[in-house]
């Protein structure tokens, strides 16, 4: 997500850092609980945004400890808000770029990360900056339990039929395909991003599923 140039930000960012970690480098892996304070299962968001999603699910689920890891520092700003509004207290944000999520958690460290909307790279020579490509899902199985998983959301159906057979070919077992989620899919437990909102009420298809690493 890009934000436009407010340099205000820069500065009233620093209002959140009891939320933000703005060293994350500082972090041992394997801390995360103790960052917490709290000994609970770690979910992990690339590309956090305004923190719609992030906000959401931590509120929906208090037993788990959320991280949202978002590249453009700033639009942090307004997820940090979001987070001291609702008072919650599950979720640390990151200013970091989320494909070097190996030097911030141990091995098994993370029980589940979501990768929600990221940029399709549409050009074939581009296929290695998916966040889905092979690179990356060895990245994401160096980090999960056993019996973790990738959960992904996509309006691109290329992406997404890349992405099934990304997560088939190395390793990952699939499981709640769903080729239209607001018409057809289970929608009980969702929590829609600021983009799935968009699209889903114009009408686009979202895809979504869920890839596991096995026990």
């Amino acid at each position: 997500m890009r934000l436009r140039n407010k340099p205000w930000i820069a500065q009233a960012i620093h209002e959140y850092e009891d939320i933000i970690i703005f060293s994350p480098e500082k972090i041992q892996p394997g801390g995360w609980r103790a960052v917490f304070g709290a000994d609970q299962p770690v979910h992990v968001e690339l590309g956090t945004g305004k923190g719609d999603f992030i906000t959401g699910m931590a509120k929906r689920w208090p037993n788990i400890n959320f991280v949202g890891i978002e590249y453009e520092a700033a639009i942090l700003y307004y997820a940090a808000k979001k987070v001291r509004e609702q008072g919650l207290t599950n979720i640390r944000l990151l200013p970091f770029d989320g494909t070097d999520i190996g030097q911030l958690f141990a091995p098994g460290e993370i029980e589940r990360i979501y990768i929600n909307f990221c940029d399709p790279w549409p050009k074939k020579r581009h296929a290695k900056r998916r966040l889905t490509d092979a690179g990356f899902l060895a990245k994401y199985k160096s980090v999960l339990k056993k019996g973790g998983a990738v959960y992904f959301k996509t309006d691109n159906e290329r992406l997404f039929e890349y992405s099934l057979n990304q997560f088939a070919a190395n390793g990952f077992i699939l499981a709640n395909i769903s080729l239209d989620l607001h018409h057809y899919g289970d929608v009980t437990d969702n929590v829609m991003t600021e983009y799935e909102k968009k699209f889903s009420s114009q009408g686009m298809k979202i895809f979504r599923c869920e890839a596991y690493l096995p026990v």
